[in-house]
Formats: structure tokens, C-alpha cells, sequence
């Protein structure tokens, strides 16, 4: 068995940022392929990348119109063929995006669906009849704001986008949508990837009668996405990544705060996803006991056998560093790398960079145009690689502004006191140790303000103790430093003192935790 994922950290790049080969201000995917040897050296093993496909853009690359190529603005099909072969050549996975809720409304299918009520494909979206006054079919609402339903004059009825109007959703109660969409997955298996982030999945499956949604809105689950029968949909798309030796990867964006919910999506039999994108850290306040409660919950609920993991950014989110300020920033990568897990890191994050305030007029977020403070352009600025002008991106006009402060936190720039320095020591460490990868997790009583947990095989015991607050926090632990987030402290220590916002990884004597 292959489980590579299993003691894994994945990185996602969103591809318009990474890097530009050709001075068009727009990253692409051969400028991903010359930037592996930084890839190599951080010490990652799966690229996640965001969408590539062809798009008219109305979500940036999420509004998908054709889901077996190559948009030109990232390059080809053979430009994706050679990133993938030399990411295997140095034993990296590679991991895409796959948007099955929605296509774009100017995907051929949907082209033919909105022809004629009587098209072939007409069943392939989700249409519904006005109420009697004209209204939509029922209360649904769109994740990006106001009604879920968008008026055809031409067929003079409803057809359902759980986001954006150019975004209609796919009917995957039609065996032919269901049969396509699987397909899809097999174009880019049989090309090699190794698995897939599984875009707003949970959506696929709405109520089959289209009732309404609770208002105001109650316990009960709304019926416009996450019916239960998305389990059955979800066990045919695990088959079709288990007909491929070794079997591939799934991750599937689900916001589920109910954790029996969250775990159910591994399956009964672990035959639905891999895993279910965990989100609750990243939208957790910055607080010591909310963590831990968090993260003792997420490991009780993981399924025996199934695996848990934890992001804490991505291309949607505030950006790291300015989520927690900069002295908490290195503790939260630690506690991300240091947890049981797959943790996926956001490209950029291992350099600090920030959130950035994009002025109305500079927005190029299409949701953040059409409703204001919704844009996500503050997160996707370019990478910053050295200290020439546009940071070593691009040799043209970036398509966003590169942050504020590159020429001092470049990766050319960045020294061993440096974060990039502190997340290389943090990714060799978590590597060359079995109980960062696979050890057992337990949490620990400490001081207020601090998290403290160990993680354990039959050889090795560590614990990692987080300092949440602004003042000194003793705690009655002895041990050997192996990694500081201040990086200034080693050998052994007797009751340990942590600083404000200091993590701290100790090799623990048996006695220090009293479990012997």
C-alpha cells in the first residue's frame, strides 16, 4: 500500500502567481517546472495546483469549459506533461483541481442545454419552473451572494448556480453527467496525476424534490447541497481512483463544522475520499484551548484506519501571517507541520508574506468586483523569488501587484534566521522523524495560553508545546530542544520556559510525561 500522503506535505501553487516564463504577467505552468529545484529544497512532497483548464475566467479557472486541456494562458498539454514527469523524476506527487459541481455557461454542454427544452444535454443542469408569481423554484441561495437561480428568457425557465450565474451547476443525478464527469478524472489519471482536490464536492447532490431551505436557517441541514446520497456518488468516484495501482488521492473542499458529518466522507468502508479537507484551524480564533479542543476532536473523529489533516491557507483566505501577526506566524507553521496529519502549506506562507488591501479600482477577483470587501486578490499576489523588479516573477506587468516589503523577504533574500530558513528546518525535521509522520498524538495539560502535545511511536517521543499569549508560560517539561521557532535555543533543558508566541519541539525523556 502507498499511502505517500500519509507522511506527506502538500503545497499548493495557484498557477496565475507562482512564476511567468513568458513576461505576459501571468504565472503558467512552465514557470512552475523552473522553479522545482526551490520545490526540492523547501522539502515538500505534492504539488496541489489550482485550476489550469480552459476558462473564460469569471471565477478565475473555476468556471471550467473544457475539463481536458490547457487553458493558453498557462500553456499546453505537453507543457503539463513535462511538469509532471520531472515532479516524478524527483519523487514529488502531483495533484490538480477538479471542479464536478459546476461548469462554465460556456462549456459545450451547457451551450446545448439552454438550446431547447428538448436538447439532448437539457437534463445534464439543473432546471426548474418559475413559481406562479415568476419567482425561482424555491429559496436557494448562491454561495456568492443573492438567488441561486438564473432566469433563461429563451427556454423560459430556471437553471440553478450554487455561485456564480456563469457557473451553472451540473445535474449528477443523469447517469450521463455522472459517466462524463468520471471520465474526466480518467483523461488526467491515464497522464499520471496522483490525485485530485475535489472542489466544493459536496455540492454535487442537492434535494432531488428541490424543497426549500430552512429560514431561518436551523440545524438542519440545507437541502441545496450535501444530500446523503452524495455518499453513494462519492463511493463511484473513489472506484474510479482505485482502478489505478497504486490507487490515486482525493481531498474534497467540504466546510463541515459537525464532526460525525466531516467523517462520514471517508466512508464507512474508507471507500468514499481519501479525506475530507479539514477547515476548522484555519477559521479558528488564535487561542490556545480552541485549538486544542479543535484538533482533540478532529483526531477522535478520523475513522480507524483513516488519516486526518490541516490547512491553515489557502487561495480563498486571509493570508497567514497577517491572520495571527507576524510573532505567531512561525508557531502556527509549526503546529501545522507537527500535528497527525496531512498538512497542506499555501504557497508563499514559508516566506511571510501578507495579506494586501487591493484598492476597489485594482481588484481583479471577479466576486470581489461584483460585491465589495468579497475579493480574494489580497492573498494571490506573485511569489516573491529574489530582489529584481516584480520580484523575480515576471519580466512583464504582473497580473496583481507583488506585496509590499518583497525586496527584503525574497527567498534570494531570506537568511538562516529567516522564515524560509525556520520552514526548511521544520519540513527536514518533520522528514527524518517517525513520530512527526506517523506517531500517535496525544494532548497534554499545560498553563494557560499554551498548547502542549506529544507525538509518539515505539523509539521516539516529542512533544510540542505553543505558546498562544504575550508573556512568559513555565511548563514541567524537561527534554532536548531539536527546533525553536526563535531558533536560538538547543541542547537540554530542565522546565522549560516558553516565550511569548515561541514553539518548541523537545525529544522527550520517558519520565518527563509521566507515561511509563
Amino acid at each position: 500500500m502507498n499511502d505517500w500522503w500519509r507522511t506527506g506535505v502538500i503545497y499548493q501553487i495557484y498557477p496565475r502567481s507562482f512564476q511567468d516564463s513568458n513576461g505576459d504577467g501571468v504565472g503558467d505552468l512552465e514557470g512552475v517546472r523552473q522553479r522545482l529545484d526551490y520545490l526540492t529544497g523547501l522539502g515538500i512532497d505534492a504539488v496541489w495546483l489550482s485550476p489550469f483548464y480552459p476558462s473564460p475566467q469569471a471565477d478565475f479557472g473555476y468556471d471550467v469549459s473544457d475539463y481536458c486541456d490547457v487553458d493558453p494562458m498557462f500553456g499546453t498539454l505537453e507543457d503539463f506533461d513535462r511538469l509532471l514527469d520531472d515532479l516524478h523524476d524527483r519523487g514529488m506527487k502531483l495533484i490538480i483541481d477538479w471542479v464536478p459541481n459546476h461548469t462554465s455557461d460556456q462549456h459545450p454542454w451547457f451551450v446545448e442545454s439552454r438550446s431547447s427544452r428538448d436538447n439532448p444535454k437539457r437534463d445534464w443542469y439543473v432546471w426548474g419552473d418559475p413559481k406562479r408569481d415568476g419567482s425561482p423554484p424555491n429559496n436557494w441561495q448562491s454561495q456568492f451572494g443573492g438567488v441561486a437561480w438564473q432566469w433563461d428568457e429563451q427556454t423560459s425557465q430556471y437553471y440553478l448556480h450554487s455561485f456564480l450565474a456563469a457557473q451553472p451547476d451540473l445535474n449528477w443525478r443523469n447517469p450521463q453527467v455522472e459517466s462524463a464527469m468520471l471520465d474526466t478524472l480518467r483523461f488526467w489519471l491515464d497522464r499520471g496525476v496522483d490525485g485530485f482536490r475535489m472542489d466544493v464536492v459536496a455540492f454535487i447532490m442537492k434535494d432531488p424534490d428541490l424543497r426549500d431551505d430552512p429560514e431561518p436557517p436551523t440545524d438542519e441541514h440545507p437541502r441545496s447541497r450535501e444530500h446523503d446520497d452524495v455518499h453513494t456518488a462519492f463511493r463511484r468516484i473513489g472506484a474510479v481512483l482505485d482502478e489505478y495501482e497504486p490507487a490515486r488521492f482525493s481531498i474534497g473542499e467540504i466546510y463541515e463544522p459537525d464532526w460525525l458529518r466531516w467523517a462520514s466522507y471517508y466512508g464507512r468502508n474508507l471507500d468514499e475520499l481519501t479525506m475530507p479537507f479539514n477547515f476548522t484551524l484555519l477559521h479558528a480564533p488564535w487561542n490556545a484551548r480552541v485549538f486544542r479542543n479543535l484538533v482533540d476532536s478532529c483526531d477522535a473523529a478520523v475513522p480507524v484506519g483513516a488519516w486526518p489533516n490541516y490547512v491553515l491557507g489557502n487561495h480563498d483566505e486571509i493570508r497567514l501571517s497577517t491572520r495571527y501577526g507576524r510573532g505567531a506566524a512561525r508557531s502556527a507553521g509549526m503546529l501545522l507541520l507537527t500535528l497527525r496529519g496531512t498538512p497542506t502549506l499555501y504557497y508563499g506562507d514559508e516566506l511571510g508574506i501578507p495579506q494586501v488591501d487591493i484598492p476597489p479600482k485594482e481588484q481583479q477577483d471577479p466576486w470581489g468586483r461584483r460585491v465589495l470587501g468579497m475579493g480574494r486578490d489580497g492573498c494571490r499576489t506573485p511569489m516573491e523569488w529574489d530582489s529584481s523588479p516584480n520580484a523575480g516573477f515576471t519580466a512583464g506587468e504582473p497580473w496583481l501587484a507583488v506585496a509590499g516589503g518583497w525586496q527584503a523577504r525574497n527567498v534570494d533574500s531570506q537568511d538562516e534566521a529567516s522564515s524560509l530558513a525556520f520552514y526548511r528546518r521544520m519540513l527536514r525535521l518533520r522528514r527524518e522523524s517517525p513520530a512527526l509522520t506517523v506517531g500517535e498524538y496525544r494532548s497534554l495539560d499545560a498553563p494557560q495560553g499554551c498548547f502542549v502535545f506529544v507525538r509518539s511511536t515505539t523509539g521516539e517521543r516529542l512533544a510540542v508545546a505553543i505558546n498562544f499569549e504575550l508573556e512568559n508560560r513555565p511548563l514541567d517539561l524537561s527534554g532536548e530542544v531539536l527546533l525553536s521557532t526563535g531558533m536560538d535555543r538547543a541542547g537540554y533543558v530542565e522546565h522549560l520556559e516558553l516565550r511569548p508566541n515561541e514553539g518548541i519541539i523537545l525529544r522527550l525523556q520517558v519520565a518527563s510525561v509521566g507515561e511509563e
